[in-house]
This record gives structure tokens, sequence and C-alpha cells, in this order.
């Protein structure tokens, strides 16, 4: 299933997309609810997906984790060592935008840096769970931009400034359940494209470490909630590392593509 949110006459809804229809289930309380318990029994209303405004998939996240340095030529090209376990960092709600909503730029900053990201949204709690059984905690899974105003990351030994200015983390199109998928979403291409020019191309099954090894790690500290989001990390040619560095501008337009999951788009814009 792909399950999309978004806002419709004024209210936020959940429904299931196929092509350019979306079935509106007006009862689901949130796309987790419906990727994990499936469509309730009463009969949807069908509506055009030009007739709605799609917003991420789950617009608040209770915790929105972020893995760093999970891709070997991701570390290599920033010259640092191959983690040996997870780097962890967090971002907050209002860092997010939706598909089709502004990145927006920061007015203190021209170091705007994207990263080509799979997110995992999870759907069952997990609390100390083993890797075997970590995948049947996942609700799905979506494209991510971990927009990072590099200069504010570097001002500290954590990176949480430059990886939480508002409306940075492209978020979406939809959750895409796990059976639409190979497990874990493994063996799955994965592009950035800024202005059409191809600026990350990799695949999932680079990963250091795989989600289920990120959701078994991950819940032996904190328990994971439905809705919860994993941002699981960029492979290389992100724009700080490249020679000159290329870094994002108002006007541009950045997409996100994972094969079988989906393009996320949005544009850069500066705050109205």
């Amino acid at each position: 299933m792909r399950v999309a949110t978004f806002r419709r006459n004024g209210l936020v809804q959940h429904g299931l997309r196929s092509g350019d229809s979306i079935a509106v289930y007006s009862g689901a309380g949130s796309a987790v609810e419906l990727a994990v318990g499936g469509p309730p029994s009463a009969a949807a209303q069908h509506v055009k997906l030009a007739e709605v405004d799609l917003l991420p998939p789950v617009p608040r996240p209770g915790k929105i984790i972020c893995i760093g340095l999970n891709y070997r030529a991701h570390a290599l090209e920033g010259n640092n060592p191959i983690p040996d376990y997870p780097a962890v960092f967090m971002r907050g709600a209002t860092s997010l935008t939706g598909p089709g909503a502004p990145i927006l730029y920061p007015e203190c900053s021209d170091k705007l840096d994207f990263e080509a990201e799979l997110a995992v949204v999870i759907g069952r709690t997990a609390t100390r769970v083993g890797v075997a059984d970590a995948l049947g905690h996942v609700a799905g899974y979506c494209c991510f931009n971990d927009g990072s105003v590099r200069d504010y990351q570097r001002k500290s030994t954590q990176w949480t400034m430059g990886k939480n200015f508002d409306g940075t983390g492209g978020f979406g199109p939809e959750l895409v359940t796990p059976d639409e998928l190979p497990p874990g979403a493994s063996g799955l291409r994965i592009v950035a494209r800024l202005n059409g020019e191809v600026m990350q191309d990799s695949n999932t099954a680079d990963m250091i470490f795989d989600v289920a090894t990120l959701v078994a790690t991950l819940s032996q500290a904190m328990t994971l909630e439905p809705g919860d989001l994993i941002a699981t990390g960029t492979p290389s040619g992100v724009g700080y590392a490249r020679k000159p560095p290329v870094f994002m501008r108002p006007g541009d337009v950045i997409d996100v593509e994972i094969e079988r999951i989906g393009t996320l788009r949005n544009t850069i814009a500066r705050r109205a």
C-alpha cells in the first residue's frame, strides 16, 4: 500500500494512493494506522491527487532519529572513520517540510546542503527488540532529505543546530508498506538530483547498518513508538564534499528518488 497524508478542504486526512487517485478513509486516525491495520471496512471516497495538498506522511513524529555516516563512501568523502556503532542525532518536528513544499533557505547561512535518505516509520512499539524481530515493527518507508546547514553543523561537536533549521527536512511523498518492498527496503537505488543533475547515486544495500540493525540498536536505549521516524543516513556526493562545494540556493529544485518508493521534490525558497 501507498499511504498518503494530505490536506483537503482545510482538513488533514489519510488515504491510499493508486496512480493519480486517492481512496480517502475519513475514519483513519493516521497514515501509520492505515499502514499497519489496513483500510477500514467503510467505503472510501475517491479524489484526484491534484485536488489535495500532500503533507509529510507523519506530520509531527514523536521522535525523529537520524543516523550519520551510514554509507562507507560518505564517511570517507568527509575524512571520517568508518563507524562501528551508529552515529545518532535528533531532529525536531519543526524542521520538517512536506512533498512539494519549500525547503526554507536559512537567513544566516549560504551553506544549505542536500542529503538523500531512506526514512523508516515505526508502526508497532519496539523496546529492546532483536534484529530478527525488528522489521516487524516497521509501518513503512519514505524518502527523506536531511537538509543540513553545514557551517552551523560544524560550530560544535554536536550536529543539532545545523540539522534543525525550520523547514529543512523534506519528508514524503507517501508511506510505502513493507509488503511492497524487499526486506528492510534493501537493494533499492537512491538518487539526489539538483536542478535535474545527479548529485548522489547509490543503493540502500550499501548502508553500514541496515534497517533491522538500526531498529534493534535504537530500541535498546529508547522505546520506539508508532509514528517515530528514523532517517537512515545518506550516500556520498553531498554538496560540501564536492570540489568546489555545491550548496542549494533559492529557486533550486531538489529531488530525492528511491526505487519503488517514489520521488520527493522540494523547491528552495526564502521564508515568506
